[in-house]
């Protein structure tokens, strides 16, 4: 499990916001992994991958979630989170060799990084896009059909508005409600049962009024043209068969625009591959390390 949250595990960005860090390994390593998390959840939800790469190993907590200060609404958008993790990089890892992992909103915060900070790119030696899309996510239905699809687009944004009202610091505090409803919108088959209590509890810890304002700045997010940026960098797009928030069908646009990268699709897997695939995720961000 991760390091304990601690007062010097933070970093202030140029916003004053506090992000929480983790920051593993030796600080002379010739290449640093630096390892982006999804929307409502939080650096935890690397814990099965993270101890076992090699080196120097950078994790956070985006603002608005986990260990990190709120954020107020119009802060909250992928945009700022570049920022964040170029302001992050430059601090904490000034010089050598980087290798990025992205999952889910951590993938898109790294299409924004390329579009926003194209400069960072000549340091990177890898990607990892995880579970993640360059656009095209507004209005999604989560595969429902029909009636049933629309209800839960209706149903969701009625649930934002009550959400974004909210002014306590985090969600929930009793979590357990909610992994039902996780279980069948993250996970694919058989997945376990820690892995859905965890992931319930990163969901409730996440800011409120950050988590409504994330969700707009994910439809709003369309970065096809950004992944031009990769090219020459060796990349990895793994995506999860099962996956209902970004189904297999944008890891393929991403991988048709990245010509180079390599496509990995796992049968059955849902949305949370750095849970239920995370020794083959770990074998990948090896791979370019």
């Amino acid at each position: 499990m991760s390091a304990p949250w601690e007062p010097d595990h933070r970093f202030v960005t140029s916003d004053g916001t506090a992000l929480h860090v983790v920051d593993n390994g030796p600080r002379d390593a010739d290449v640093t992994t630096v390892l982006v998390h999804g929307w409502t959840l939080d650096h935890t939800s690397w814990d099965h991958v993270a101890p076992a790469l090699p080196g120097r190993v950078l994790r956070y907590d985006h603002r608005g979630h986990g260990g990190s200060a709120a954020s107020s609404a119009e802060a909250a958008t992928i945009e700022r989170c570049a920022d964040d993790l170029a302001e992050l990089i430059a601090a904490r890892v000034p010089t050598g060799r980087i290798v990025l992992a992205g999952h889910s909103m951590g993938g898109m915060t790294i299409m924004a990084l390329a579009e926003q900070h194209p400069a960072l790119l000549d340091r990177v030696a890898g990607i990892v896009l995880v579970n993640t899309s360059s656009g095209g996510l507004s209005g999604t239905r989560l595969g429902l059909p029909g009636v049933w699809g629309r209800a839960f687009v209706a149903g969701e944004r009625a649930s934002n508005r009550q959400i974004a009202r909210l002014r306590r610091p985090q969600l929930l505090q009793r979590t357990r409600v909610l992994r039902p409803g996780l279980r069948w919108l993250l996970f694919g088959k058989q997945p376990l049962w820690r892995d859905v209590a965890s992931s319930a509890v990163m969901v409730g810890r996440c800011n409120p009024v950050a988590m409504v304002a994330f969700r707009s700045s994910l439809d709003a997010h369309d970065r096809v043209k950004s992944l031009k940026q990769f090219g020459g960098i060796p990349a990895v797009v793994l995506a999860g068969g099962a996956d209902r928030l970004t189904p297999a069908r944008h890891a393929r646009i991403i991988a048709d625009e990245v010509t180079h990268a390599e496509l990995v699709i796992y049968p059955g897997a849902g949305h949370m591959l750095p849970m239920e695939r995370s020794r083959e995720v770990t074998a990948h961000i090896t791979a370019l390390l």
